[in-house]
C-alpha cells in the first residue's frame, strides 16, 4: 500500500502509525564534518530528525546547510564524523538510503522538452515501479500538486511555481520515507509560494518526514515542527521556532525611524531603559518589548516623537538575525 496515498478503499496510515512503525529518529548526525580542501564547511554538529517530522536547516549563505543536505542525501561523502539515515549508513548503503529518499533540490532540473507527464513517468522508472502502480501514481500527483490538467504540456512553458510543484511532485514518485527540500520556494511569487506550503503542509500531516533549508523565515515558521540555526558550519541553536523566538526575543518589537541623525542620538539614551534591548541600524531603531504598546506610550509620554513607529510581533527572523548577525555573507 502507498503510505501517502492510499489506494480506493484503503484508510490512511496515521501519523501515529507512522511514527511507531519507525522507533526513533530516521536521521541522526554526531559531529559530523565536511571539508573542501582547507575549507571546513560544517564542523562537528549533532542533530536528529525523527519521524513524520518537518526538519529545518536555517543560516545565512556558506553556513553549510546546502552540504549537510548533500550528506543526508548520499551524494557527497562525509569528512569525518557518524551519519545515520534511515538506520543505514551513507558511507556504505548510498544506494539503499537514496531509493528511499525524495529529493527536491534548489535547481530546477526538469527536462524542458518532455511533457509534465513523461517528467513523472519517467523518473519513476528509475526506481523500477510497475507500470500499472506507475501510472496511478502519477496521476495521484498531479492532482497532488493541482497540475493534472496540465499533464500533456511541455515543462518549458510552464511558470516558476507549477515547475516547483512538479518537482515535488517527482520528489515523491518513488513514495520516499524522506522527503528532502533545498530552498522550495526561492523565486516564486507569494501566490505560488502558498500553494506550495500548503501541499507541504498536507504531506506533514499525512506523516511523511520532511527535511528543508530555507532562506525565508516566515516559511520555516509555517512548516517546521524544529530547527536548528547554522553559522559558519557550526549549530548556534536549536528547537522548535516559538520556543527559539521566546528564547532569543520579546513579544514584540517596536520599530522607530527618526526625523534627523541628531534626533536618533539623542533618543537613544531613553530608549535603551524602554526595553529589554535596543538594536540600531542604519536607518531604524529596534526597541525589543513585552508590551510594545505601552512602550510607545511612554516614549510619547518622555517627549519622544518618531517619525514613524511601527508595533510587531516579534519573528523568527529576529532570531536568526540576533544569532547570526546582519552583514552578508557572499
Amino acid at each position: 500500500m502507498w503510505k501517502t496515498w492510499p489506494a480506493p478503499g484503503v484508510a490512511p496510515v496515521a501519523l501515529s502509525d507512522v511514527s511507531e512503525s519507525r522507533p526513533g529518529p530516521v536521521i541522526t548526525g554526531s559531529d559530523l564534518t565536511k571539508s573542501f580542501g582547507a575549507h571546513q564547511a560544517v564542523r562537528g554538529i549533532d542533530f536528529e530528525v525523527e519521524a513524520g517530522e518537518s526538519f529545518g536547516f536555517l543560516g545565512p549563505n556558506g553556513a553549510g546547510k546546502t552540504s549537510t543536505m548533500r550528506m543526508i542525501g548520499c551524494v557527497s561523502p562525509l569528512s569525518g564524523g557518524e551519519l545515520r539515515v534511515l538506520g543505514m549508513d551513507p558511507r556504505v548503503d548510498g544506494a539503499k538510503i537514496r531509493a528511499r529518499l525524495g529529493v527536491v533540490p534548489q535547481e530546477d532540473t526538469l527536462d524542458t522538452e518532455l511533457t509534465v507527464w513523461d517528467n513523472l513517468v519517467i523518473y519513476g522508472r528509475y526506481f523500477g515501479l510497475p507500470r500499472s502502480l506507475l501510472r496511478s501514481r502519477c496521476q495521484e500527483l498531479l492532482e497532488f500538486v493541482q497540475l493534472a490538467d496540465r499533464r500533456d504540456s511541455l515543462v518549458d512553458p510552464l511558470s516558476g511555481g507549477m515547475r516547483r510543484r512538479l518537482s515535488i511532485a517527482r520528489g515523491l514518485v518513488n513514495d520516499p520515507d524522506v522527503l528532502l527540500l533545498d530552498e522550495p520556494t526561492t523565486g516564486l511569487d507569494p501566490q505560488a509560494r502558498h500553494l506550495v506550503w500548503e501541499r507541504l503542509y498536507q504531506l506533514q500531516n499525512r506523516g511523511v518526514t520532511q527535511v528543508l533549508t530555507t532562506h525565508y523565515m516566515e516559511e520555516a515558521e509555517q512548516l517546521c515542527d524544529r530547527l536548528v540555526i547554522m553559522d559558519e558550519g557550526r549549530i548556534v541553536d536549536e528547537g522548535a521556532p516559538a520556543e527559539l523566538i521566546a528564547k532569543h526575543s520579546t513579544r514584540e518589537v517596536v520599530e522607530l525611524r527618526f526625523p534627523s541623525e541628531a534626533d536618533r542620538r539623542s533618543a537613544l539614551p531613553r530608549l535603551e531603559a524602554l526595553g529589554e534591548r535596543i538594536e540600531v541600524l542604519a536607518e531604524r531603531v529596534l526597541v525589543y518589548s513585552s508590551d510594545g504598546e505601552a512602550a510607545v506610550s511612554w516614549m510619547h509620554g518622555d517627549g519622544l516623537e518618531p517619525s514613524s513607529v511601527l508595533v510587531r510581533r516579534s519573528t523568527l527572523e529576529d532570531v536568526f538575525l540576533h544569532l547570526t548577525g546582519r552583514s552578508l555573507n557572499e
